[in-house]
């Protein structure tokens, strides 16, 4: 015969549901996985008696791990007992990141957790029971250190980037950072970036909210002098005391950073675009050929891009600048291709939360008429100043204004709703 976890179909073999000798078990279907590890964790014993409901309670263990997307077995009566096969796919993994472990490197954590969890290849499921058995691995390691605390996990995205990855970190005082050693001259050197570092002196080590600080306060240093492929290497701790003595309470972060070539800037090609033609939209490139590649203002000019696109209409828009860059003469073009999506028309204006005169002023107010095309522009400046202005003088009293786009791509029209709270 055959089950599954709750929700899966069965397949379909004999019917014999009694206790049985267990004379065979295979695993199959993992990309991953080998076989015989994932029978490792099965709570079953080749030779011992089991039964249909111990079957099924083995598929949910493997179904609770959260590395198998779905889980199927089949389990068929021989002269000498039963012999079962689950059925397995891989579910998504993501990769794993090591928060705030300063006294390992991620070589010794990344054994310890293979040691102590078999099915551990160096990634993580994006949820599951394994992740707290990883946890647990984490926390037996640093117990060897004198650090007895818990260690989390956390779905978490990559600054700057949609990539998820699983953050595991200890949880209750850590290390402080007592400095930061950049390798690169800029970095070292960059005023604005050297008094920003005091939001991170004195603050428990944590190597994401390291990697947010570069993104946030180091790279658009970079890509101001044109480092537009900068790149930043993973920061090292290293404790500013002598490690084999009692724990020290600081690190000194070490923070490797390989800038590439300064570009400059050799124009950009534009595919994709119907409603502005291309010698509209390199008008709102600020560099010239052969200028610095800023990338600043690059950054600027694709939402220049996305403003005029706004201004017509196109709420659906996509833009994507895909760098070329030319090492060899420091030089970087952009290819940028456009998905225009459907053009919006005004539908209707939907308020609540206003008294009858306060109603009356944002409609008046209001400067884009039904079926005229739809300007984004105006709308998000009609949120932030314009019903201020329209306000000035009347007694109203809200704290914010929800608002929602609600698009018809059957019609072309957008009705927006203001909500007055």
């Amino acid at each position: 015969m055959a089950s599954a976890v709750p929700g899966r179909a069965p397949a379909q073999t004999s019917a014999k549901t009694d206790t049985a000798r267990l004379v065979s078990l295979e695993v199959a279907g993992s990309q991953r996985f080998a076989s015989s590890d994932i029978a490792k964790v099965v709570p079953l014993q080749i030779g011992a008696a089991t039964t249909k409901d111990a079957l099924q309670a083995a598929a949910d263990r493997l179904a609770q791990l959260g590395l198998f997307a779905t889980v199927q077995y089949r389990f068929t009566s021989v002269e000498s007992g039963l012999k079962v096969e689950y059925q397995v796919t891989d579910a998504p993994a993501v990769p794993v990141s090591f928060d705030n472990f300063p006294w390992f490197t991620d070589d010794e954590l990344d054994a310890a957790v293979k040691t102590s969890v078999v099915l551990f290849d160096g990634a993580a499921p994006e949820a599951g029971q394994i992740l707290d058995a990883m946890s647990k691995a984490l926390e037996t390691l640093i117990a060897t250190r004198g650090v007895h605390a818990a260690v989390s996990h956390t779905l978490v995205n990559v600054a700057g980037s949609e990539q998820r990855i699983q953050l595991f970190r200890i949880e209750g005082p850590v290390l402080k950072i007592q400095s930061v050693e950049f390798s690169d001259a800029l970095a070292k050197n960059d005023r604005a970036i050297q008094q920003n570092l005091a939001n991170l002196l004195g603050k428990p080590f944590s190597r994401s909210t390291f990697n947010l600080f570069e993104y946030e306060q180091v790279r658009p240093v970079y890509l101001a002098h044109a480092f537009l492929g900068v790149k930043f290497g993973r920061p090292l701790p290293r404790f500013a005391g002598n490690p084999n003595q009692p724990l020290p309470d600081a690190v000194v972060v070490l923070a490797p950073i390989n800038p590439g070539p300064a570009y400059v800037w050799g124009g950009a090609t534009w595919t994709g675009n119907r409603a502005i033609p291309s010698e509209e939209l390199a008008k709102l490139v600020e560099l010239k050929p052969g200028e610095t590649a800023d990338g600043i203002k690059l950054e600027e000019t694709w939402q220049h891009v996305r403003d005029a696109y706004g201004r017509r209409g196109y709420l659906d828009l996509a833009v994507n600048p895909v760098p070329l860059f030319d090492d060899n003469s420091a030089r970087v073009s952009y290819s940028v291709s456009i998905t225009e999506g459907q053009q919006y028309h005004m539908g209707n204006l939907v308020l609540t939360g206003l008294s009858y005169e306060g109603e009356r002023r944002i409609r008046a107010a209001w400067r884009i008429s039904s079926g005229a095309v739809f300007d984004k522009n105006f709308y998000e400046e009609f949120l932030t100043s314009g019903t201020k202005q329209a306000f000035q003088g009347f007694p109203v009293h809200y704290e914010k204004i929800g608002h929602f786009l609600q698009q018809d791509p059957a019609t072309g029209k957008v009705d927006v709703m203001l909500d007055f709270q």
